[in-house]
């Protein structure tokens, strides 16, 4: 069906071609991009101003716009809020605001993902499942701009995909002699959660689970309950069927369970740091939360926890880099069984500032 798209759109596009003595400027757009050999055939003029500075705004509102075309509908929101849910999506020059996401909250008067809920991204939801994706890289996921681009219907790279469908946007550029390498972030607080919640539901198909689990997680790191954390999260991999282990190779490794661990807090919208550098090492995951800090280490075991995972903690240091905020914090060392296919160990320790 996709081949057969696309002929039709190469004959559409022939006749701009053939018509082009008659067309002063014409704009293509749309959610993905094929490649200008496979589409546009003779149409070979064409400029991409996809990722030029000088077009970065064209497509949304700017912070500016924001505080002058809307100023009379910011009072009563927190305008960090607005700038953290909504802002972010960036093409190598200024950061613009999603105006679908904007219009309905100045309606509405309240924070959803008013974007992200008109359409459930179910085909990027099974794709990342199908490919195993380590669901932590895509906060920090690193291209050439030549696969940005690409879009070929028998192989889409997911990194593609993701960047034209709006799901990743540019967070920083190197610029090597001929080629453009581009850091990728998720755009804003809105897609980040959301598509982390949906990625969740996928691994129980069972929606009502996360909606229980999820806000069960925000009210124990409230209480820094962590024994009813362990029996949470072991519950939710006791809820994944079977049949998803089932000739599954991520199940064996390390990253799989951390992505289900990191799905869950960045379905709560906390600040979250991966594979934070310390001086003696990576902590594979910190969190940031009502005045407290949490690192976490990851480890995969047979099948009975051995206590590696808090003993790295304390052995590198690696609360020494969060000592100058003055906040509590707590180490946690979680161990995961290859066997048992869930938690088996969940040691903690807590430092007063």
């Amino acid at each position: 069906m996709a081949r057969e798209i696309r002929d039709a759109l190469r004959n559409l596009y022939s006749v701009i071609k053939d018509s082009d003595a008659h067309i002063r400027f014409a704009m293509l757009t749309g959610v993905s991009k094929f490649s200008k050999v496979s589409l546009f055939s003779g149409l070979n003029n064409l400029n991409d101003i996809t990722v030029d500075m000088r077009y970065s705004a064209i497509c949304g509102y700017t912070d500016a716009d924001v505080d002058s075309v809307f100023a009379a509908e910011l009072p009563g929101l927190d305008r960090e809020e607005i700038r953290r849910w909504y802002n972010g999506y960036n093409w190598t020059g200024d950061p613009v605001y999603n105006p679908f996401d904007l219009l309905l909250l100045f309606q509405k008067r309240e924070f959803r993902p008013f974007w992200f809920e008109t359409g459930t991204p179910t085909f990027l939801v099974d794709l990342l499942t199908a490919r195993h994706t380590f669901t932590p890289d895509l906060e920090r996921l690193v291209a050439l701009e030549s696969l940005l681009s690409s879009f070929d219907v028998d192989h889409i790279p997911t990194e593609a995909l993701m960047f034209q469908a709006g799901y990743l946007t540019i967070d920083s550029v190197r610029r090597l002699p001929g080629l453009m390498q581009m850091t990728l972030r998720y755009p804003n607080q809105e897609v980040r959660s959301s598509l982390n919640g949906a990625l969740l539901q996928v691994l129980t198909h069972d929606p009502v689970r996360y909606g229980i689990h999820v806000p069960r997680l925000y009210d124990l790191l409230l209480a820094n309950d962590f024994p009813a954390m362990q029996a949470l999260f072991t519950a939710f991999f006791a809820s994944i069927p079977h049949d998803w282990y089932r000739n599954n190779p991520i199940a064996r490794y390390e990253g799989y369970y951390a992505s289900v661990f990191y799905s869950h807090f960045a379905a709560l919208g906390l600040d979250i740091r991966l594979e934070d550098t310390a001086n003696h090492g990576r902590i594979d995951m910190a969190v940031l939360f009502n005045g407290h800090v949490y690192l976490f280490e990851f480890k995969v075991v047979e099948l009975v926890p051995e206590g590696k995972a808090l003993e790295q903690l304390e052995r590198r240091g690696y609360a020494d880099k969060y000592r100058d905020r003055g906040e509590p914090i707590h180490l946690v060392g979680v161990e995961f069984s290859k066997e048992a296919r869930s938690v088996v160990g969940f040691e903690t320790r807590s430092m007063c500032p």
